[in-house]
């Protein structure tokens, strides 16, 4: 199964027999407080205009606990997260489709977590709402209760000794900005850098101008070159395990299976015995 989906075939499924839960997620990371400006507001975005049986899904809310020693968006609380799909409309035996702004982070995250707990059956709308030609309602709908029961470890998770252990023995990929990779700039954590061995693979780099991702081929050339074989473990981190799960989601479009490190920079930098390397060396 394909994890991503177009706009052209959600259209064709949402007239179908059995058409898909749908999740709007939108989010943005924003320093926009630093500045004294509003952050952004993905439920008012929402009541804007979302494309129809749309629910929307808050990720600080519903898909992280909150920000501590385990990082910016750790894991949430399993029941929490149940509860909130449920609710949502998401049972097992029903597909779900999960979007966003366009960014394609926030539903990527989403799509991780419903993987990881189990649902068999979830896709992201490849390039988000901007890709969708349909029209779009204001209603918030009230979908019958789902029955979806979360049940965690159906792909692979890391910790951070996983993450330090993958990097010298496979290959871990780092997916922020290059600068931050290599410390030149840290807007949001405690110190800039990398985890050692780690491999800077920006997840911008895996989309093109409009936002959709780059052909499966282009993507596995892509990654390979940067160290996945198939005979490679593959990990990814980002900032707070956010753009990381839009890399594994890229790996996942190229035929190759990553684990995510939830974490993050966020909870490894935090902690001042994890040692950090900077500059462009992994090492």
């Amino acid at each position: 199964m394909n994890a991503i989906i177009s706009a052209s075939e959600l259209a064709s499924d949402i007239a179908g027999t059995n058409p898909p839960v749908l999740l709007d997620i939108r989010w943005q990371l924003s320093v926009a407080k630093a500045a004294g400006e509003p952050p952004f507001d993905g439920r008012a975005e929402y009541a804007i205009g979302h494309i129809p049986s749309a629910v929307y899904v808050d990720l600080d809310g519903e898909l992280a606990s909150a920000p501590g020693a385990r990082g910016r968006h750790p894991l949430p609380d399993i029941a929490r997260f149940g509860a909130a799909m449920r609710h949502a409309g998401v049972s097992a035996g029903r597909p779900v489709v999960v979007y966003d702004g366009g960014q394609g982070w926030a539903a990527a995250r989403a799509w991780w977590l419903l993987r990881w707990t189990g649902h068999p059956d979830v896709r992201v709308l490849d390039g988000g709402l901007p890709s969708w030609e349909g029209s779009l309602e204001t209603a918030a709908p009230t979908p019958a209760e789902g029955d979806f029961t979360p049940e965690p470890g159906a792909v692979e998770l890391l910790d951070a000794d996983g993450a330090a252990a993958l990097a010298r023995s496979g290959a871990l990929f780092d997916a922020r900005a290059g600068e931050r990779y290599r410390g030149e700039v840290e807007p949001i954590d405690r110190v800039g850098g990398h985890i050692p061995g780690a491999l800077s693979a920006p997840t911008n780099e895996n989309v093109g101008t409009d936002g959709r991702f780059l052909p499966a081929e282009q993507l596995a050339a892509r990654f390979k070159s940067l160290g996945a074989t198939e005979d490679t473990g593959v990990g990814v981190y980002c900032g707070s395990g956010v753009s990381g799960a839009h890399e594994v989601l890229a790996l996942a479009v190229a035929g190759i299976p990553a684990a995510l490190y939830v974490g993050s920079w966020s909870e490894w930098s935090s902690d001042p015995e994890r040692p950090v390397a900077v500059g462009p060396d992994p090492q």
